[in-house]
């Protein structure tokens, strides 16, 4: 790994570690405004397939945090990106209100799949289609993998277990787009100009947040809050950097420690 040099980015994941749904994690907005005080450059990092990015800066517009559109990298762009650059037509296996941000892709007579969180999609039917069109060579496209996320009635089932389902059936890999691939963390930070030695990523998954970024040659912080569980810290190697009790916390260590 590249030697550490001076703090100038900092990536920071959206539900879990500055909200869960609709509620703001305690003091979020505050050390929000706080971190945007000093003189780094922050970006935000989702693998979110819920909803499109338009509805996310809504929903974050509403907790009345101060967020522009261009300071959102998602695992949706990132999913059209690759749907573009192979030129696919790609059934569509993501939540209705993630449907915005692939307007103008050509879904007819699919020769692929792309699949994220889609709850209501994910039944035996729709399920044996994708596995059918896999068989038949068309490649899988996870948009992430995660095993679970966080929302208000608890943890809940991530698209991981339903992409490894295909995969298992199919005897193929996904390509996965999304955290905790080293791509997505190095895109998220292209236009910020700075180098990953120069960034550090705060989020509430330990493998996708922290290991990925960890992974790409960032600093990884871990909060305590969204989908963290008990020892969490243990499960990647190297440890997270830090692991403090949440996002305020988080901001609080930067500004003390790393500027």
């Amino acid at each position: 790994m590249a030697a550490r040099r001076a703090l100038k980015a900092v990536l920071v994941d959206l539900n879990g570690t500055l909200h869960i749904e609709d509620a703001a994690v305690p003091g979020a907005q505050e050390a929000l405004k706080r971190l945007r005080g000093s003189s780094v450059m922050v970006r935000f990092v989702t693998n979110t397939t819920k909803e499109s990015k338009q509805d996310l800066l809504e929903r974050l517009k509403k907790l009345e945090f101060d967020i522009s559109e261009d300071e959102i990298f998602t695992s949706l762009t990132a999913a059209r990106s690759l749907v573009e650059q192979k030129q696919v037509r790609p059934m569509l296996l993501v939540d209705d209100r993630a449907l915005p941000d692939f307007k103008g892709i050509q879904t007819s007579d699919p020769n692929a799949v792309v699949i994220g969180l889609a709850p209501e999609h994910f039944h035996y039917q729709i399920l044996n289609q994708a596995f059918r069109l896999l068989l038949d060579g068309a490649p899988l496209i996870a948009i992430h993998k995660a095993r679970y996320y966080k929302r208000k009635d608890g943890l809940a089932l991530g698209p991981g277990p339903f992409v490894t389902a295909l995969e298992y059936a199919t005897d193929t890999k996904a390509i996965v787009v999304g955290k905790p691939e080293k791509t997505f963390f190095l895109e998220a930070l292209r236009d910020t100009g700075y180098a990953p030695e120069e960034a550090v990523m705060i989020g509430d998954d330990c493998r996708d947040d922290v290991g990925g970024a960890q992974n790409a040659g960032m600093l990884g912080i871990l909060v305590k809050t969204g989908k963290y569980r008990t020892a969490d810290e243990e499960k990647i190697n190297p440890p997270p950097y830090l692991t403090c009790e949440s996002f305020p916390q988080a901001v609080d260590h930067i500004l003390q420690h790393l500027l």
